[in-house]
């Protein structure tokens, strides 16, 4: 994408809960791109909001700890005031690549959602049992949302505005992905799914990439189903 002009009505949201040793780096690498960065402090009892703006983000911080489904709303809401032609979440662990942006992007063309997919690009470092688990967690998804998917649990992807206008997260813990994706399904929008890379590192393994963590979404999606 080298000579593009950069977009201002883009804008990133990071969720961030304790990131201060990694969300400075991801701030200053996505900068390069020329959209707007709002990283949502959720909470943290670090450095992670001094870090976030001293690379230059915009910063919106929840007071205590709710989880990355309510950062994640908070980041969206935050966007669409400023009047967001196009919203791109985005992991602050370090384990997205900001180079996959501009393909999520050039995909919402056609469609109102660009979801990433780790599957049909690359998954460097996965645990071999976490595999295993979010594969069930994306059968799992595909069942309940009949949308055809192969990566139901991945935090990079791109929206419309008017997508992200049909995304209202309850869900505070880590079954707001699934929810996402039932608000998808409900909305009736095109979406498309994109090859993206996701890099599983020390940091981001010890940070809550743990396979413990897939476990918990299988958990928090049955426990989801039995009480609608």
């Amino acid at each position: 994408m080298a000579g593009k002009r950069p977009e201002p009505d883009v804008w990133i949201v990071i969720p961030a809960y304790d990131e201060a040793g990694m969300i400075g780096r991801v701030v200053a690498d996505l900068g390069s791109l020329g959209h707007r960065i709002v990283v949502v402090d959720d909470g943290s009892r670090d450095a992670t909001a001094a870090r976030a703006r001293e690379a230059g983000a915009v910063l919106v911080r929840h007071p205590i700890n709710l989880g990355q489904g309510a950062a994640l709303q908070t980041g969206i809401d935050f966007a669409l005031r400023q009047d967001a032609r196009a919203i791109v979440t985005f992991d602050a662990d370090g384990q997205h690549r900001g180079t996959d942006i501009p393909r999520l992007l050039d995909s919402l063309k056609d469609a109102d959602f660009a979801l990433g997919s780790r599957f049909l690009g690359g998954a460097a470092g996965m645990p071999p049992l976490r595999r295993l688990l979010l594969r069930a967690a994306t059968l799992f998804t595909r069942l309940s949302t009949r949308l055809d998917l192969t990566d139901s649990h991945n935090g990079l992807r791109a929206m419309t505005r008017r997508g992200a206008e049909r995304i209202h997260l309850r869900q505070n813990r880590m079954a707001h992905a699934s929810e996402l994706l039932s608000q998808i399904a409900a909305s009736r929008l095109p979406y498309v799914e994109v090859p993206v890379t996701v890099e599983y590192t020390a940091y981001s393994l010890a940070k809550g990439q743990r396979t413990s963590d897939a476990v918990t979404i299988l958990i928090d999606l049955f426990a989801r189903r039995l009480y609608q």
